[in-house]
């Protein structure tokens, strides 16, 4: 029998439990019949004009991202919005969409730990541990190095994105403890793990967060902060769970995007 839309959907649910996501996450099926036959699948970390266009001109069944397009309330599809427009050319073109989000964070292969691995960073333990030997954020540790080291190590390791990597700390600085958190993290910087470390990566900082954070280290750790694209944190996990599906189901083609759908196109340095 043809793997359906159903059978994606119980793989997804086995290898990235729906049950793992967070109270205010929209995981799961966005559109799509669940009869629907798929033989091959897109993943990609955000729905946009770009990737439903990959997904459609390149005849994918179904269109996986990270975030899901319908993460918060809306109230219409009317195409004249982004969201219904881009919803009803996925329903045009016979193409599902699946969002797995925070139960692809939480995995023991989720976002972090694939960030962490790309970074040559030995993965102790998860910042704050779930029931199923994951959780979110990683503890780990390398070989001792300068700040401005890791900070170029990750800035190769990374796609390339118009902010690059920020980091908040000394060049000179002599670290080896690193917390890392794939996609927005500034709900971790007060955690007891995080300051302890010495360095935490991370996406989305903002001033006073970020400068309140630094301005407590100067008393305590000294913790650096490495703030990077959202988008190419967590790009990073896509091939690990691109793999995990084609495992999972050896008769779908699966292919990630390399489509950059980081918002920003390019920055001024002064």
């Amino acid at each position: 029998m043809a793997t359906t839309l159903r059978d994606i959907t119980a793989s997804i649910d086995e290898l990235w439990p729906f049950v793992g996501q967070e109270d205010w996450d929209n995981s799961g099926v966005i559109s799509g019949a669940s009869h629907h036959p798929v033989s091959s699948v897109l993943f990609a970390v955000d729905i946009t004009d770009a990737t439903v266009s990959e997904a459609l001109l390149g005849g994918f069944d179904v269109l996986i991202s990270h975030h899901p397009l319908l993460l918060k309330g809306v109230s219409t599809v009317d195409e004249d919005r982004y969201k219904g427009e881009l919803i009803a050319r996925l329903i045009r073109g016979n193409c599902a969409a699946i969002g797995v989000h925070t139960n692809g964070d939480t995995v023991p292969t989720g976002t972090s730990v694939s960030l962490a691995r790309a970074l040559g960073v030995t993965v102790d333990r998860p910042i704050v541990s779930n029931d199923w030997g994951g959780g979110i954020g990683v503890i780990g540790t390398i070989a001792e190095q300068s700040l401005g080291e890791f900070a170029r190590l990750i800035a190769a390791k990374l796609p390339a994105t118009a902010g690059g990597v920020r980091v908040s700390g000394a060049f000179a600085r002599r670290i080896s403890s690193v917390a890392i958190c794939a996609g927005a993290g500034d709900s971790l910087l007060a955690h007891h793990d995080v300051t302890a470390s010495d360095a935490y990566v991370t996406s989305d900082l903002r001033h006073h967060p970020a400068s309140e954070f630094r301005e407590q280290a100067r008393l305590g750790n000294d913790t650096a902060l490495i703030d990077v694209s959202h988008w190419a944190a967590e790009w990073m996990w896509l091939e690990t769970a691109a793999a995990e599906l084609s495992a999972a189901r050896p008769d779908v083609t699966v292919k990630v995007s390399d489509i950059n759908t980081d918002p920003w196109a390019f920055s001024v340095m002064q």
